[in-house]
């Protein structure tokens, strides 16, 4: 099977393109104004001059623009473009012997041999002949130009030929035959900015009420948007919004049965109120949650919705379309189960249900409603428990209504099924963030991020904690760990998230039951915080996220470059901006307890191989100089556990 569109007489093979995913069957992604690299290997027989164009275009115009791609060492052709709008773009590949650059080059050294020029001007002459034919306009007027030129008395006509206008008109009017073309639906999915570059903030809207007698209300959650704005984030998710089923209801610390009075999980979705479409009726109405996200956008924030396609035992679909559940052969709904957890206030949809077309279409208006509504994120709750192409079809669908939503995937599972999400739309990925624990672990995930195909479609999340995750690391630890892990979560990534009040209050008991949970999970019951509350890790929250609005670098993930140290306690990585103009470069000490040393390299080649230069410790306000090969350091967790420096060449 071809790879690439040719006949018998192309010469050129065009081979390893870099970036495509799974040959073209799916786009990779971009923010606006983001650059596209391409490479490939591209070859000839023979010795002739070759010449290749990337190609690129929005999806639906119809012409094409093409940028000359540069050849490098072994074969290695390279070419980028910008992105400028919101869609998808296409792109390929064009590579094609230039019979008049080989010529032009031969001409060169027949001439430096002291060789008679005269035949080889005529051979000139007839190839821009050639070309001429297929120009209109100027272009063909400035060949014809020349080829009177090359008419002319021998040696004039060889003086043009060895001039730079010449050498202009042959570089702008390329003799293009029998061209090979590499076009295998090769795409770029590009979105909005804050899809590459959030911070999130997670609260339960219930456990907001400044009064004990009641719990939380979408107007509470109002009340509370400058002090989330104070702390530098961008992003406001909340727990599912929908009724809470009554039937199996949890209680606290997922007790088979809730209490009186007990809220039950949000995850638990639909009751007699309503299902996906309705408002748990505590929280206000569907105006109140229209009205706060009005007013997020009053201090510079979005709300994500928490997207769960699963459903209550009461849930009005279960009597609307039993067809759409597993039913047990004692006539009873088969509840969730993940052996041996039991999630009884849980009902699992059935999507290989023959009726799977109304099915989607369902889900999708769901989506689709709260686009309606204004929503413009969703946190997706598990999404590899639903087939992939259900979540192409969903993504692909709101997208094309509406460009501005971008959709996060809560999925800790295998690395394929994870990259496998991201491939089918998801803009945003849950990561293996939370356990990586050393400083070598950590650079070896995120050079796996960020150097390898994943880079191309998969934009990590880092979050240290979630409502369901407590991980071991956290359990039991100290004010140091939770400033550390933040500063990790926020200077590695470019999107990251915080189960807020949990985390600024430093909660770290863990579940009795052995497992990576919270004791009294916020899941199960509704709290009460002191929201005025601050401390050394909400200080850092302003601090960090004030840092990465200011700084470029801080606002890419894949810019990331590792440096050795002497101490495997410490891990050293520098971030650049695409023109260098900011770069960041951070030391974190991994040692919660211990002020812990080393030296760290310096990026020699991303930093030009000064002799000295200067760096502004911005968690500080000190500055140090420091020298072009490696630099000492000194971290103590109870001051700062993390150096964030500005490099000023």
């Amino acid at each position: 099977m071809l790879s690439q569109r040719t006949n018998m007489q192309n010469r050129t093979i065009i081979d390893h393109v870099n970036p495509q995913i799974n040959n073209g069957r799916f786009p990779i992604k971009r923010v606006v104004g983001e650059r596209v690299e391409v490479d490939a290997k591209i070859f000839g027989d023979s010795h002739d001059y070759l010449r290749a164009v990337l190609a690129y275009r929005k999806a639906g115009a119809s012409e094409w623009q093409e940028i000359e791609m540069e050849e490098e060492a072994n074969d290695l052709w390279r070419g980028s473009f910008t992105v400028d709008e919101q869609g998808m773009y296409d792109y390929k590949l064009v590579a094609w012997v230039d019979h008049l650059k080989t010529w032009y080059r031969g001409f060169k050294k027949k001439r430096a041999d002291g060789q008679d020029m005269s035949v080889e001007l005529r051979i000139g002459a007839n190839f821009l002949s050639e070309e001429a034919d297929t120009l209109k306009g100027s272009g063909k007027k400035e060949v014809t130009a020349a080829i009177q030129q090359l008419g002319g008395e021998t040696e004039t006509a060889v003086d043009y030929v060895l001039g730079d206008a010449f050498a202009d008109v042959l570089h702008r009017y390329p003799l293009r035959r029998h061209e090979t073309t590499y076009d295998l639906n090769l795409r770029v999915k590009v979105g909005r900015a804050k899809e590459r570059f959030s911070s999130w903030y997670e609260l339960f809207p219930r456990s907001t009420s400044p009064d004990l007698n009641r719990s939380g209300t979408f107007k509470d959650v109002e009340n509370l948007l400058p002090r989330i704005q104070e702390l530098g984030f961008d992003v406001l998710y909340m727990p599912p919004v929908h009724p809470i089923g009554y039937r199996n209801r949890k209680g606290r610390n997922n007790a088979t049965e809730a209490m009186e009075g007990e809220p039950g999980s949000p995850w638990a979705i639909g009751a007699k109120e309503g299902g996906h479409k309705a408002i748990l009726p505590e929280l206000g109405t569907i105006d109140d949650y229209q009205a706060l996200l009005t007013k997020c956008t009053e201090y510079g924030m979005e709300v994500a919705l928490d997207l769960a396609f699963q459903c209550a035992p009461d849930h009005p679909y279960i009597e609307q379309h039993p067809e759409w559940f597993i039913w047990r052969p004692d006539g009873s709904i088969m509840y969730a189960e993940n052996p041996p957890k039991k999630y009884q206030d849980i009902v699992p949809i059935n999507f290989e249900t023959e009726d799977w077309k109304a099915l989607w279409e369902e889900l999708l208006s769901v989506t689709l409603y709260w686009c309606e509504a204004g929503v413009r994120i969703f946190r997706v709750d598990n999404p590899h428990t639903k087939p992939y192409r259900f979540w192409e079809y969903i993504i692909r669908e709101t997208n094309e209504k509406y460009p501005d939503v971008f959709f996060l995937a809560e999925a800790f599972t295998r690395p394929a099924i994870m990259a496998e999400l991201a491939k089918r739309g998801f803009q945003q990925s849950y990561t293996y963030f939370t356990w990586r624990t050393t400083a070598e672990e950590m650079r070896e995930y995120l050079e796996e991020l960020t150097t390898t195909e994943l880079s191309q479609f998969m934009q990590p999340n880092f979050w240290p904690n979630t409502p369901d995750i407590l991980a071991y690391e956290m359990m039991g630890a100290g004010e140091n760990q939770f400033v550390k892990r933040l500063l990790l979560a926020a200077t590695l990534s470019s999107s990251y998230g915080l189960y807020g009040p949990s985390y600024e209050i430093q909660e770290n008991r863990g579940n009795t039951n052995g497992k990576e949970e919270y004791y009294d999970s916020e899941k199960y019951v509704a709290r009460h915080y002191d929201w005025s509350y601050r401390n050394r890790v909400t200080e850092t929250y302003t601090r960090i996220n004030e840092l990465r609005r200011a700084h470029p670098a801080l606002q890419q993930t894949n810019n990331i470059v590792f440096t050795d140290t002497t101490n495997p306690q410490l891990l050293s990585y520098v971030k650049y901006s695409a023109d260098r103009k900011s770069i960041i470069w951070c030391v974190v000490n991994f040692d919660q307890d211990q002020p812990q040393d080393g030296y760290c390299a310096v990026p020699k080649k991303l930093l030009g191989n000064p002799k000295s230069f200067r760096v502004n410790e911005l968690l500080t306000d000190l500055t140090y100089w420091w020298n072009g090969e490696a630099n000492y350091v000194r971290l103590d967790p109870g001051y700062w556990p993390a150096h964030v420096l500005e490099v000023v060449l």
